[in-house]
């Protein structure tokens, strides 16, 4: 098992295939790009699947979520999938994406065994995303999501942040349309995890905020905190249900602890929190001929480090050097 000295027990894990990605949203990097990891740099697919399936034979995991960067630039994506689903016993698979490779890959990836999908969409206007993400891509992201409720990647979720100034005010539209469809949102604050380092807790809308906006047209009414467990988000039933939003305030109403997560960076780094500032290195482990046993121990390890929580409150709180795109969300 992974577990912590606060008797948390990790049985999520995110794994990141890429760092890369086809978008450039103004919370995540700069314009420009970034400096992107070298192919040896990167986790072969066949290191992937072993350390995956490390995780879910000897470490207890039970979910793997599929991130990036944009997982879908990864060319041995639907492969890797494959061979996680074969895993005994089988892990529940899920990938998130920007959606933009999606209609190319969404029956792929159901045939190879994903179970669902997240997709990221913080606007319905075109000229909106263009200036959220500095791409004129929205008609392909809109038929990503048709083309994974096809395939039967479900329920689709939607993953939205609100920007003050550019999408605040889309939320109650952005719900809507969502319950039209048969899809769940989810509204994300925020995070301090961009490149540029240029979050301002100030400038975040926050969690109170999106509920506000959300009940002038909508009643809202809070699922039993028991039936949340440790997922991130707060969920609601809208309008009495069955429709559902929840909201991910990972800034102003931290879940840490009931945190299960544990990361693996697209170069071989464990990450026991989205936060942290320190990684555990088992690329270089692997590469040197260690065994499972022993990659074991460094995981089991890297999770017993695990803070009480992310400090993002804490005077001394520092944002991790490594943004979102190279962490995997």
């Amino acid at each position: 098992m992974l577990l912590d000295t606060f008797g948390r027990r990790a049985v999520d894990l995110r794994v990141s295939l890429t760092d890369r990605c086809n978008l450039r949203c103004t919370y995540c990097m700069p314009e420009e790009g970034l400096q992107w990891l070298t192919r040896p740099e990167l986790l072969t697919d066949e290191e992937i699947v072993r350390l995956v399936g490390l995780a879910v034979r000897d470490l207890g995991v039970r979910e793997v979520r599929f991130t990036g960067g944009e997982p879908l630039l990864r060319p041995g994506v639907v492969g890797i999938v494959e061979a996680c689903a074969a895993l005994d016993p089988r892990p529940e698979l899920s990938l998130t994406t920007n959606g933009i490779g999606l209609a190319r890959t969404a029956t792929a990836l159901r045939a190879a065994g994903l179970d669902r999908v997240n997709v990221s969409l913080d606007t319905l206007d075109e000229a909106t995303f263009h200036a959220l993400t500095r791409r004129r891509r929205h008609h392909d992201v809109l038929a990503g999501l048709a083309a994974a409720e096809a395939a039967g990647l479900t329920p689709v979720k939607l993953n939205a942040v609100l920007m003050r100034g550019v999408n605040e005010h889309e939320a109650p539209g952005l719900l809507a349309w969502c319950l039209e469809r048969g899809y769940e949102l989810r509204f994300i604050e925020q995070m301090p995890l961009d490149a540029q380092h240029g979050w301002d807790r100030s400038a975040m809308i926050t969690a109170e905020e999106i509920l506000e906006r959300l009940s002038a047209r909508f009643t809202l009414t809070p699922e039993p905190s028991a039936a949340r467990g440790a997922a991130p988000a707060e969920r609601w039933l809208v309008d009495g249900g069955p429709g559902r939003v929840g909201v991910i305030a990972s800034v102003t109403r931290p879940f840490c602890r009931a945190c299960d997560r544990t990361r693996l960076t697209a170069d071989g780094q464990v990450r026991n929190c989205l936060f942290a500032t320190g990684e555990t290195d088992l690329r270089t482990a692997l590469r040197s001929g260690a065994d499972d046993a022993a990659l074991a121990a460094l995981w089991r390890a890297a999770m017993w480090g695990k803070k009480a929580g992310a400090g993002i409150d804490d005077p001394d709180f520092h944002q991790p050097q490594r943004p979102m795109s190279a962490i995997g969300g």
